[in-house]
């Protein structure tokens, strides 16, 4: 009956870049004999349609036909049409006798306008193309909206005017651009982008408070989709959307035929085109995994509720069944399961619960996961926990930020992000899914039942639909569980890290050929190569050469302004340098330098770390120019002379043989660094984005933006969460062993 209803159809379908379309498109070219698909694609759709067609769900066709005899088929039968339904409808050929629209944007939370553009729009676009031809919309069960009891098979009240909603939802994004630029908006944004990267400098900061505005406007946006579908009785944006394009269709068919299927929760497959074939992380899988993990203790959900799920396969099949035989004037098909074969919450629960006892997955270099018990202790509780979970890892987080900088700390900012990671994922999971675990409604399928006994016998068992055809425990400890684990129980080898390759004879000579450029070798100096800072330099120096009470005084002098200073150091490294350094006012500059020459070798020679030494010399081996710099003053800075090519350090400004206490020049920190940088590269010869920088300092992220080549040393908990974010290179260079952490000079000893 479906073969033949469908032999020598031309059909326009839609959406065979998803999950469900890729499905459908498999079964209509290689078990149905249409004379022509033509499929719209968004994009390069013959570059697109090629991918798709090399993918897993057609395999075993190409297996059994010969990957020549399949490209043959594919290219005599299916037409790729590159067309946007977001922006422009498409051309529909005219001799189409129907179409099938699988297309739409599936995420749950999309911001309203591009929920609107695509699945409203989208849809009513190609409706009008397709000129009152038969068309067949994929719809969702879940256009009910948020409700409990028994959901028919049937069209939709216009109970909302569709068009008032789409144009105001197209227009929110200018609104939410307004507001976004509101001057009480945009000082929290500067706020937060101060906190997070103040002390890198005022564009680092406007680059992130742009940032942020910008994820603000995309929130705002999802927000409002949200909260104007639940005022009106649905729980997302997206089945809001869909049950508005339902209303449309509706109103735009006339009496022309219109068929709207919808499935409920489409997952992997039962038989076609193999059994648990799925692309990409469906409704459940995200959930799944986690539980598999560990790493959700609890879910908000109805026990006894049916979670309502069917495989993509029957889906398709009742799709086939639909376009076979076309309605006279509109038909609503529910392609679901809880009708007659219910899957409970608790259920699925329990099969899953067992299924990750007997097979858990593992946990690299630690064994298995061990699964949660679940208690469904119910949305209310599940918040008032996560409320709590949020205050604990907000003070958790104020404790990381005070600890001194070491390994700890970076260890410490780890754990926080994870749990926070884990927090985040089961807040946003449970206020997506909540609607959809916590509901009390059946979705009837008479009609789609009466449909599927029309089948004959070998078109039943060929193209069946029937949802009471299996078991879940079947298909979920059999089928789906086995399919979506299958990647994580694959042996992989520990995942390296990131790491410093020091590419030999500058860029890309091979040594024979000399490099045509310079390569820079770029070092931040305290912190970085030298466990020490500018303030220990100067006690040093002081120390040095004073006796008796007069170490306490100098001691007690600069420790007096130490929160001052740590005040200017979080706020700016630039004011802390200069803040500091008047405190040279009035020294002799002969006479400091000269102590500097005898007494801070000792010091930095001392603390200097003996992995930068040897990563010094790696460059220098490698023909590479190594140039320190740093907020020292120059008379302290020379004493690394011999390891560099090049020192930049801080000068004082002098008179009358005295330090004026003020710099010569504006100190080179945040931004500053990144300018020089460029600027010293392009008089050097050099090619920045072939630049080696080390740095351990929120200060220096500019500098480590700007080069090509990027490390974290010894970084601080903010550098190191920016470094593991973009996959750079994190190394910890540390003082040679017993070097103590407090180090006088002998003559304060």
């Amino acid at each position: 009956m479906i073969r033949q209803a469908l032999q020598g159809k031309r059909v326009a379908l839609t959406g065979v870049s998803g999950f469900l379309g890729t499905a459908l498109l498999e079964r209509l070219l290689v078990d149905i004999p249409v004379a022509r698909l033509d499929v719209v694609i968004r994009g390069d759709a013959s570059a697109r349609l090629a991918t798709i067609l090399a993918g897993s769900a057609f395999a075993d066709a190409r297996t059994r036909m010969g990957d020549s005899a399949f490209g043959a088929l594919a290219s005599s039968k299916v037409r790729p049409i590159t067309a946007d339904l977001a922006a422009a409808p498409p051309e529909i050929a005219s001799d189409v006798d129907l179409v099938i629209h699988c297309a739409a944007t599936v995420q749950f939370d999309p911001p309203i306008d591009d929920a609107f553009r695509m699945n409203l729009y989208g849809t009513t676009r190609l409706y009008e193309a397709s000129g009152g031809r038969p068309f067949l919309h994929v719809s969702t069960a879940y256009v009910a909206g948020v409700t409990r009891g028994i959901q028919r098979e049937e069209l939709l009240p216009r109970s909302v005017d569709w068009r008032a909603e789409a144009e105001t939802a197209l227009g929110m994004r200018v609104k939410v651009e307004e507001e976004s630029r509101r001057p009480e908006v945009l000082e929290r944004l500067m706020a937060r982008a101060r906190s997070a990267v103040g002390r890198a400098g005022p564009q680092s900061v406007a680059a992130r408070a742009e940032a942020h505005r910008l994820e603000w406007v995309e929130r705002r946006l999802v927000s409002l989709g949200r909260a104007r579908a639940r005022s009106l009785g649905w729980p997302d944006v997206y089945t809001f959307t869909k049950a508005l394009t339902e209303m449309a269709l509706d109103d735009l068919a006339g009496d022309n035929p219109l068929a709207i299927v919808r499935p409920s929760i489409v997952e992997s497959a039962l038989q076609r085109p193999f059994p648990g074939w799925i692309e990409g992380f469906r409704m459940a899988e995200p959930v799944i995994l986690a539980y598999g993990r560990g790493a959700l203790p609890d879910f908000p959900g109805i026990p006894e509720g049916a979670l309502d799920v069917i495989p993509v396969d029957l889906v398709v099949n009742a799709i086939l069944a639909v376009a076979a035989a076309p309605p006279e004037r509109r038909r609503v098909y529910h392609v679901s399961s809880g009708a007659r074969n219910p899957l409970r919450f608790r259920n699925l629960y329990e099969l899953t619960r067992e299924y990750f006892q007997r097979d858990p997955l593992p946990e690299r270099g630690r064994g298995t996961f061990k699964v949660p018990v679940w208690r469904f202790a119910g949305a209310h509780t599940l918040n008032k926990r996560m409320r709590t979970a949020e205050r604990a890892i907000e003070a958790a987080e104020r404790g990381v930020l005070r600890l001194p900088r070491g390994t700890f700390a970076r260890e410490a900012a780890r754990r926080v992000d994870r749990v926070r990671g884990r927090l985040d994922f089961v807040k946003r999971y449970a206020g997506l899914y909540g609607a959809y675990t916590d509901a009390a409604v059946v979705y009837t399928d008479e009609r789609a039942r009466a449909l599927h006994e029309t089948l004959e016998g070998s078109d039943r068992e060929e193209f069946g639909f029937d949802p009471t055809s299996f078991t879940w425990r079947y298909y979920l400890q059999d089928v789906h569980l086995p399919s979506i684990t299958a990647l994580m129980r694959r042996p992989r080898p520990p995942r390296e890290a990131p790491r410093v390759v020091v590419a030999p004879n500058g860029n890309g000579g091979n040594g024979s050929v000399a490099p045509s450029r310079v390569t820079l070798a770029v070092f931040d100096v305290e912190g970085t190569i030298v466990a020490s800072n500018v303030i220990e330099s100067y006690l040093w120096l002081r120390l040095s050469e004073a006796t008796g009470s007069d170490r306490a005084r100098e001691v007690a002098a600069v420790a007096g302004r130490v929160p001052s200073l740590l005040g200017a150091e979080r706020r700016d490294r630039g004011e802390f340098l200069r803040s500091f350094y008047r405190m040279y006012e009035g020294v002799s500059v002969e006479a400091i330098e000269e102590l500097a020459h005898d007494a801070i070798g000792e010091l930095l020679l001392r603390r200097l770390a003996p992995g930068a030494v040897r990563r010094i010399r790696e460059h220098r081996a490698a023909g590479h120019r190594v140039v320190l710099v740093t907020g020292s003053l120059d008379f302290i800075a020379s004493v690394l002379a011999p390891l560099a090519d090049d020192v930049i350090a801080a000068q004082l400004a002098i008179r009358d043989g005295r330090f004026t206490g003020d710099l010569a020049e504006p100190p080179l920190t945040g931004e500053a660094r990144a300018s020089w940088l460029s600027s010293y590269a392009r008089a050097a010869g050099a090619d920045v984005a072939a630049c080696y920088a080390y740095a351990d300092s929120m200060s220096d992220l500019p500098m480590l933006e700007a080069a090509g080549r990027p490390v974290a040393v010894n970084p601080d908990v903010s550098l190191t969460r920016i470094a593991r974010a973009r996959g750079w290179p994190i190394e910890e260079w540390e003082a040679a062993a017993g070097t103590p952490r407090i180090l006088l000079p002998e003559a304060a000893l």
